[in-house]
């Protein structure tokens, strides 16, 4: 208990500590926490599908049609009809032959590496991948061999080592940067090296394309490019879960070997119905991915104007880079002071030095938001 408690005061001095705050209220651009309303900039509900009447009442209806629990695993007696539905309109959404629906985002990226690579293969992974792929990297005993973040040409030199089955895996939206992986060329590298290639586009799904179908949309990619696409169902769809599209064989064989998907609980299906009717928003309601467009524009013209620190972005995630981990604390609890949730993103989140406060932006925020925001930051910087 002692070495615990020291770890802790190690990281509460090294600004890493990280607590939680109780919200009261739905989930959507203005949050009750603490008996103060905020306006919410830290949220992946990008769409503002969360707390939608349609998701709601498609909620409750399933609620009373199939009840609260799913009973079991999906192979056991968890997966119905609901289930199936929502498989079947996402591998349509997606222009893939099946999907699997998994319990989590994380789950799903541990199941799916594990599942197809193991000790004598090698997966390549971009530096800065979402903690999920890193671990089921990990998880399935494979080599692991990082390249520079976005470097292709890094890629290419590690992948001319012999292995037997070659794994390359990617975020399409990188979480904490707001930048697009170099989807083309990494096609043309998984072609020339008869590696099978995975994208991860939590966060561009819904955000980006004509019909919210995400970087793969944005960059006119199809199941003969990327093999499989992973999904999260808890940021632009506004609900909760994940779900992995591909060809027919590798999903059969996900079902068959990925322990994530076999070993646990299938999640209610009344969140899967939640879901139908948050995708039929999503693919119909073009204005969302327009006004996130727009707002995101408004605010990295106005960050410009003040100087600040912000990457370059084309989403809805907009970072601006403190670099000390206690003076993104610090910025981050003034901006709540004048009613502004913005969460200090930290080691090991990100690299070291590179602590920052990263800015979603929803298509339910307005003009007005973006500028209050904005005279928040100008003065949270002068003070």
């Amino acid at each position: 208990m002692q070495h615990l408690n020291n770890q802790l005061a190690e990281l509460a001095q090294q600004g890493l500590y990280r607590s939680r705050r109780i919200i009261d209220s739905p989930q959507g651009i203005l949050l009750q926490i603490d008996g103060k309303q905020v306006i919410n900039f830290c949220s992946n509900d990008y769409l503002g599908l969360a707390n939608h009447p349609d998701v709601i009442h498609a909620f409750k209806k399933a609620a009373d049609t199939y009840g609260v629990g799913s009973g079991s695993a999906p192979l056991i007696c968890g997966y119905n009809s609901a289930h199936h539905a929502l498989e079947e309109e996402l591998a349509a959404f997606t222009q893939r032959d099946r999907v699997l629906l998994f319990p989590t985002g994380y789950m799903a990226n541990m199941g799916v590496i594990a599942a197809l690579v193991g000790r004598h293969d090698t997966v390549f992974q971009d530096r800065l991948n979402h903690a999920s792929l890193l671990d089921g990297g990990l998880l399935s005993g494979a080599r692991l061999k990082r390249y520079a973040h976005g470097d292709v040409e890094h890629l290419a030199v590690l992948m001319t080592k012999p292995t037997e089955k070659k794994l390359i895996v990617t975020d399409g939206v990188f979480s904490m940067d707001g930048d697009f992986a170099p989807l083309p060329d990494l096609v043309a590298q998984a072609k020339a090296h008869n590696a099978c290639l995975i994208v991860d586009d939590a966060h561009g799904l819904g955000v980006l394309g004509q019909q919210g179908g995400g970087v793969l949309e944005h960059y006119a990619l199809t199941q003969n490019d990327v093999s499989l696409l992973m999904g999260s169902l808890g940021k632009g769809f506004g609900t909760f879960g994940a779900f992995v599209a591909g060809p027919e064989i590798l999903i059969e064989t996900l079902i068959q070997k990925a322990r994530t998907y076999i070993y646990t609980t299938s999640f209610p299906a009344a969140v899967a119905e939640a879901t139908r009717a948050s995708l039929k928003l999503m693919t119909t309601e073009q204005w969302r991915r327009d006004k996130i467009q727009h707002l995101a524009k408004r605010f990295k013209q106005g960050a410009k104007q003040l100087n600040l620190p912000l990457l370059h972005s084309d989403c809805a995630i907009q970072p601006l880079i403190i670099g000390d981990s206690h003076l993104a604390v610090t910025v981050s609890n003034t901006l709540f002071g004048q009613g502004f949730l913005v969460s200090a993103i930290r080691p090991p989140t990100v690299p070291q030095g590179s602590a920052r406060l990263r800015v979603t932006i929803s298509a339910l925020h307005e003009e007005q938001h973006i500028d209050s925001l904005l005279d928040a930051f100008d003065k949270a910087y002068k003070s």
